[in-house]
């Protein structure tokens, strides 16, 4: 098995439309050409957290039956991009009116707001039902820190090209692979939660075989792969954004995404279960 436990495709009426829509915004997009920075990349990073709480919020059933499927895996990443297509479009023509000084602008604010209001909106669904437990995310973000630092910091030391080039953009690969490991590691040796994804859980099932489980468990080799994949991407990389830095940062952001995502998403189901 590929696919990951809950992959589930929208009917033809909602998927057809969603993605006719999607796929116009991104030919605009193409077609515009708007530049791709360091900023861009941050300002996108909302984006990626929030489609997690969307998630989070189909996984506590809090959608109705008729539109539910939109927000299962992989449609909620189609939602997520559209809308966020969307925003930044809307920041290029206000940007080109003379309306915003920055394109990033638009695009981070109303990321933040769309996440922040949104995962409120899933902490308060279970706090009225007297569930909350912020111990564990916070240590998941916490160690998440520490060994994005660490690793950047040796990054830096022995392939200071590498770390100047991809700037802010490579760090937020190699955080976001960060908090996917460290915050699966944690649900997977001290909550006893399931993962999903058939490669990751031989992973992690590969560290529990280890004689170190027994004393530090097995997610650890999770976090290691993980951010060693991540590290080794950025470093392939380097070239590429050299040569064609727009293309470049988006594909990282992309990247990026795909830990940053799945690492929020957990954090928060830490919270609220």
């Amino acid at each position: 098995m590929v696919l990951p436990e809950g992959f589930t495709v929208p009917p033809w009426q909602l998927l057809v439309p969603l993605v006719v829509v999607l796929v116009g915004v991104v030919a605009l997009l193409w077609a515009i050409g708007p530049p791709v920075t360091d900023r861009t990349v941050l300002a996108f990073a909302p984006w990626m957290m929030f489609g997690s709480t969307l998630h989070v919020l189909h996984r506590l059933e809090a959608y109705p039956d008729s539109i539910a499927v939109l927000f299962s895996t992989p449609s909620v990443y189609l939602v997520t991009a559209l809308v966020a297509g969307i925003v930044w479009l809307i920041g290029i023509f206000l940007h080109a009116g003379g309306l915003l000084s920055t394109i990033e602008r638009v695009v981070g604010v109303v990321g933040t707001g769309f996440f922040v209001t949104f995962a409120t909106i899933t902490i308060m669904v279970r706090w009225e039902e007297g569930v909350f437990e912020p111990f564990w995310p916070v240590i998941a973000v916490v160690v998440t820190g520490i060994v994005t630092a660490l690793a950047w910091i040796a990054l830096s030391l022995w392939f200071t090209d590498v770390a100047a080039v991809t700037g802010t953009t490579g760090a937020l690969v190699v955080f976001g692979h960060a908090l996917d490991g460290v915050s699966t590691a944690i649900g997977y040796d001290l909550l006893g939660a399931g993962e999903e994804v058939p490669l990751s859980r031989m992973i992690l099932e590969a560290g529990s075989s280890l004689p170190t489980a027994e004393y530090i468990g097995g997610g650890w080799l999770f976090v290691v792969v993980k951010v060693a994949l991540a590290l080794a991407i950025v470093g392939l990389f380097k070239e590429y954004v050299e040569d064609a830095p727009r293309q470049a940062r988006l594909l990282l952001a992309l990247i990026a995404a795909v830990g940053l995502g799945p690492g929020t998403h957990n954090v928060l189901l830490f919270l609220v279960t």
